[in-house]
């Protein structure tokens, strides 16, 4: 069964990417570029996970955080940033959110952590040939 991961980014080109890089396991991307897109798509679909940049057009990431906290569905909140540093991860993490991370993206560190995050709620181990 694949995991289905909200993404919410201004920057469009990032999507394709993310989606190459998680192509070896069983996760989707769904994009949306904007808060308030991203409102709509929680109230159709559940989203184990939502993936959000730091900053957005019309919000933070703060105002993610609560908008999963409203859902009547449990997610993940992993917070991406260029600027992602100790201070920002740790505050990103005592306010709630799953993890932080940084921008450019890592490829084995973006499958880990999206991949850990998924299966924290459905239990599924990391498939060994996606950790290289």
């Amino acid at each position: 069964m694949r995991s289905r991961i909200l993404f919410i980014s201004g920057h469009r080109e990032d999507a394709p990417r993310l989606s190459q890089m998680l192509h070896a396991l069983p996760l989707v991307l769904d994009h949306v570029g904007t808060l308030q897109q991203a409102r709509a798509k929680l109230e159709q679909k559940d989203y184990p996970v939502v993936l959000t940049e730091a900053a957005l057009p019309d919000g933070t990431w703060l105002d993610v955080l609560h908008l999963t906290r409203e859902s009547p569905h449990e997610a993940e909140l992993i917070v991406t940033d260029p600027q992602a540093d100790a201070r920002f991860w740790a505050e990103a993490l005592n306010l709630g959110a799953y993890d932080l991370l940084a921008q450019p993206f890592y490829e084995p560190e973006v499958r880990r952590i999206l991949f850990n995050a998924c299966a924290r709620l459905t239990y599924e181990p990391y498939p060994r040939a996606a950790a290289v």
